[in-house]
């Protein structure tokens, strides 16, 4: 896959294609994008390139296929039940997908995560590691491990207890639960749930809604509200660092004049 972010590129399980100032990386790895380790090298290297290009200002993962994400390779996952030769490449691919996922929380731009039908397993890992999450009230979405004598271990564990909290996180991870995409909103899996006719209008809009923002803010904001979950880290002292970072900025200071010009000015409405 071609490191520029120009016209439209293709690789073997996902392509890449730029909407004003998103990225939307589509999955592509018929028939459930199964995750192997081409399919995180390809995502990987989207990372790159948006991390690099400083006009992007959003992510915007979806699937071309009904299901957005169906976990691991089950071939691959049979194939390491044989030696433990195999063993060590899935542990290997699962750490893999906790540096790859790790990287999408961390960018320094907005990630949305469409989710049009399935999501489990990795699959919903990787969107747990996105800062927004909409999905068709049809999908299913969960973390179902458990019931193979595993656990959700690219991270699932660790971001679900986070959003949710551990007694909703115990419910779910320990009795290997899935549920659809309503119920995922009620539970705050998702913060958004529209019926599916709806959701790739809904996630454009949500998309568009970040790309209208500075790229310097969001990753400020975001700095920030990682640091509210962090143990021993002084949140306030980095809202001050970052505000002063921030009207340094001449697009910050072009839109805050633009305001004080032409008075208060009505956000536009969510999904």
């Amino acid at each position: 896959m071609s490191d520029t972010l120009a016209g439209k590129k293709t690789g073997a399980s996902l392509t890449t294609e730029r909407a004003g100032g998103a990225l939307v990386v589509t999955l592509a790895r018929a028939p459930v994008n199964a995750i192997d380790e081409t399919l995180l090298s390809e995502l990987d290297a989207a990372l790159d390139a948006a991390v690099t290009d400083d006009s992007v200002s959003v992510l915007h993962l979806r699937s071309a296929l009904k299901v957005f994400c169906a976990g691991a390779d089950l071939a691959l996952m049979r194939s390491c039940l044989q030696t433990s030769q195999a063993r060590d490449r899935m542990v290997a691919i699962v750490q893999e997908m906790q540096r790859v996922f790790a990287r999408l929380e961390r960018a320094p731009f907005v990630t949305i995560a469409e989710l049009g039908g399935a999501a489990v397993g990795g699959g919903f890992e990787l969107a747990l590691a996105c800062d927004w999450r909409i999905a068709a009230h049809e999908a299913r979405v969960g973390l179902p491990e458990a019931g193979l004598g595993l656990l959700a271990a690219g991270g699932g564990t660790q971001r679900l207890t986070r959003l949710v909290g551990p007694g909703t996180a115990r419910r779910l991870l320990l009795g290997g639960e899935t549920v659809d995409g309503a119920q995922a909103e009620q539970l705050g899996l998702v913060q958004w749930a529209v019926p599916r006719a709806q959701l790739a209008e809904a996630a454009r809009t949500l998309a568009q809604r970040a790309a209208d923002l500075p790229r310097a803010t969001l990753a400020e904001n975001k700095h920030c509200i990682a640091l509210a979950v962090a143990s021993h880290a002084d949140g306030f002292a980095a809202e001050i660092a970052a505000t002063r970072r921030l009207y340094e900025n001449p697009e910050t200071r072009r839109r805050v004049e633009a305001f004080l010009d032409k008075g208060v000015v009505q956000p536009k409405e969510m999904p």
